[in-house]
């Protein structure tokens, strides 16, 4: 099968596409930890189909959630670990099942090196997950925790549920458990929202909305 057709990879020259196409499929379930804080990356993931995060963890356990990797997109600490001596600063672990091929760092060098095509691939792919990380760095540094929390209540609603944990929703927007649930408190007072243990029910989209957007200008 080739799976190349599936991705950008197939506009490479015929010669550098094969040796892609020989590199097996690989069935990731949820939960996989990829890599950890220290590692040494080895091989670049070609993100078939799934979605995998990528966690910082703080000295005292807190987690953010650096970026998600879906199909198309690349992992920004693999590439710079691939490109230079760096180890891993971050955690990466599959979010829901997937299908991947690992190019190893071999193969990935060399193509670098041989084909300005794959090399153009990977620096566009990398361009727009710093553009992604640069984003997430202007809404922790000069977005209300308030407008974060009710922008990612209404990314992650499914008709107008969210299915998530205070922790879960505390590492989407970059804050601590302690504070989503103070925030959520005050949304609740508010009418805005209901919530139960692992679930928030949005009563009020349009109000949410109002908060999400509040510090945009």
């Amino acid at each position: 099968m080739d799976w190349t057709a599936e991705t950008d990879f197939h506009r490479l020259a015929p010669d550098h596409r094969a040796e892609l196409q020989r590199l097996p499929v690989r069935q990731l379930p949820a939960g996989q930890p990829l890599f950890h804080p220290g590692d040494r990356a080895e091989g670049f993931l070609i993100l078939l189909q799934g979605r995998v995060e990528v966690f910082l963890t703080g000295p005292s356990g807190r987690e953010i959630l650096l970026y998600a990797v879906e199909p198309g997109e690349t992992c920004v600490q693999t590439t710079l670990g691939l490109l230079g001596p760096g180890t891993y600063s971050g955690a990466a672990v599959t979010a829901t099942d997937c299908r991947a091929v690992m190019v190893p760092r071999a193969a990935f060098l060399r193509l670098m090196e041989a084909s300005a095509q794959f090399r153009s691939l990977v620096f566009q792919a990398f361009g727009n997950r710093m553009a992604d990380m640069t984003r997430l760095l202007e809404q922790v540094a000069f977005v209300r925790v308030e407008s974060r929390l009710a922008a990612a209540l209404l990314h992650l609603a499914q008709d107008r549920v969210v299915r998530a944990t205070q922790g879960e929703l505390a590492t989407q927007i970059g804050s601590a458990r302690e504070v989503v649930s103070r925030k959520l408190e005050g949304l609740a007072r508010r009418g805005l929202i209901t919530t139960e243990r692992g679930c928030v029910h949005l009563i009020d989209p349009e109000g949410l909305s109002r908060i999400a957007t509040a510090d945009v200008t």
